[in-house]
């Protein structure tokens, strides 16, 4: 029997902290569940104690997530572990997440600690979390830094208050494959009771090895890879959880695990993390890039005709690509259209809620014909702006652009019980709807990100459009989708100044803790 390799997703707390990942709690709830159809074993849903929204969104998560352990971050100290731990009260399965720094440098510069003092807090952290829960998780923060024998007395200490799983960070992703091995290897022989937790690793992407240095430490003994998808994350990233899982179930001659991970539902993780935080997947990205299974040589080409295990050596099907096939049109009923939505794990919450998505459905349909599953996603992420956070409405839009003429752009947005019009030129008919819009909101946004995306192959297809705007330290992405490319961008716009307007977002991770 191979031993159990445990996947814990960071996707929600790590990943959200790339600058303009920010998501909302509906968004953090979308995905939380798309992670639960993909069978991942531990589910990092935020850190509680950063703002009150992460604390409600790790709630809703806990409360809603029945086949995954739910886990909140905790900085070692007892604010953050008490309040990590109220909001994972309502989870089947929760774990709380404690962690402090242990590098020399760390503990100097930022800690303005001694080796002693941090040894004493992180006991204390990890006692403070069993009060919570018999799940804790405990890390010392640039691990891949910091001194072997003080790392030695840190983790013994460590799992003897409690923690029953040790997680080796390497923060800054800085150690090479053969030396993070050799780290998890001599921390679990010299360590007396080692044996008492579960050996994981954090690495982070900053030199490219963060797969790498995952899977060296799991050939030394470590049994949890944290991880995200799309290998979203601060900086560089982190371990990429498609490329994880993919080489551990590819190479089973090599790893002597196996994890419970459902890889079908990988390509769909991928698209609707991409799409809610508007980073878009580079097409040469491993696993789920669009061109990770296509073939241009014409040797190539030649040889997967032949035998397929010629040139691939993993099915495209395996990972989700192809599985979503066309299942509905212009002619498919509510019923069929409900149906699909729940075999996508899309929950609407109301009969209101449903109705109204058919509707626009049945527009989408009279528009394109055959509807995927990426377009349902896409008209779904229309819907989750409700009427009560929609302060900016799209009423109107006429764009003029021709040869040789400078584009003008009319908009007409509706705020409350009003209307107000504006029409304006611009260096390009996008530039020209977007002075018009700002001309009536005076938001003082800064644009980081205008981004367009095909949601299917086809000239009919629907265009995904993301912005990403900034205001004093806040930034927000605004998400729109429809086959007219102009009338998305105008929607994602308004989306992102809705976010803005809106007293329910969040700060920015980085600055909110």
């Amino acid at each position: 029997m191979k031993d159990h390799l445990i996947i814990f997703d960071t996707t929600l707390r790590d990943g959200e902290q790339s600058p303009g990942a920010s998501m909302t709690n509906e968004e953090k709830m979308r995905i939380a569940k798309q992670l639960e159809r993909l069978k991942v074993d531990v589910i990092e849903a935020g850190f509680p104690a950063s703002s009150n929204g992460d604390f409600a969104a790790v709630k809703a998560i806990a409360a809603a997530i029945k086949d995954s352990t739910v886990c909140g971050l905790a900085r070692a100290n007892e604010q953050d572990v008490r309040r990590a731990g109220e909001a994972l009260k309502p989870a089947k399965s929760g774990r709380v997440h404690t962690f402090i720094a242990s590098s020399p440098i760390h503990m100097k510069m930022k800690l303005r600690m001694t080796p002693e003092q941090v040894l004493d807090q992180a006991v204390k952290a990890v006692r403070w979390a069993r009060e919570y829960t018999d799940n804790v998780e405990f890390s010392p923060e640039d691990a891949g830094r910091s001194e072997v024998d003080f790392l030695c007395r840190l983790l013994e200490a460590t799992i003897a208050a409690g923690a029953n799983t040790i997680n080796i960070p390497d923060t800054v992703g800085y150690t090479l494959p053969w030396q993070f091995g050799d780290l998890i290897k001599n921390l679990r022989e010299r360590i007396p009771n080692a044996d008492k937790a579960v050996w994981s690793v954090h690495c982070h992407n900053d030199l490219g090895m963060a797969v790498a240095n995952s899977l060296a430490s799991v050939m030394n003994g470590a049994r949890q890879v944290e991880c995200t998808i799309n290998g979203l994350g601060e900086r560089a990233g982190n371990a990429s959880l498609e490329e994880v899982v993919m080489a551990v179930k590819t190479r089973k001659d090599v790893f002597p695990c196996t994890t419970r991970i459902d890889t079908t539902q990988i390509v769909a993780a991928s698209k609707l993390v991409s799409g809610i935080t508007g980073f878009p997947v580079q097409p040469n990205k491993a696993i789920v890039g669009a061109n990770a299974f296509s073939h241009e040589s014409g040797i190539h080409q030649d040889g997967v005709l032949k035998h397929r295990e010629t040139y691939e050596i993993m099915r495209a099907e395996d990972v989700g690509w192809n599985a979503n096939k066309l299942v509905l049109g212009k002619l498919s009923g509510r019923n069929a259209f409900k149906n699909r939505l729940g075999e996508l794990g899309i929950d609407l919450g109301s009969e209101d809620a449903v109705n109204h998505a058919f509707a626009r459905f049945k527009e989408l349909a009279d528009k394109k014909g055959e509807v995927f599953d990426e377009d349902l996603h896409a008209l779904v992420s229309d819907e989750q702006i409700t009427p009560e956070r929609e302060h900016y409405k799209l009423i109107a839009l006429k764009i003029v652009s021709e040869t040789g003429e400078v584009p003008s752009a009319m908009v007409t947005l509706g705020t409350g019980d009003s209307e107000h019009s504006v029409q304006t030129r611009g260096d390009g008919p996008i530039d020209a709807m977007f002075r018009a819009i700002e001309l009536m909101v005076h938001s003082k946004a800064r644009m980081l990100l205008y981004s367009v995306n095909a949601i299917t192959t086809g000239t009919d297809a629907q265009g995904e459009v993301t912005v990403r705007l900034e205001r004093e330290g806040r930034i927000v992405n605004g998400l729109g989708s429809d086959t007219d490319i102009l009338v998305a961008s105008a929607k994602a716009y308004i989306n992102a100044l809705n976010k803005l307007h809106s007293k329910q977002q969040r700060l920015n991770p980085q600055l909110a803790a």
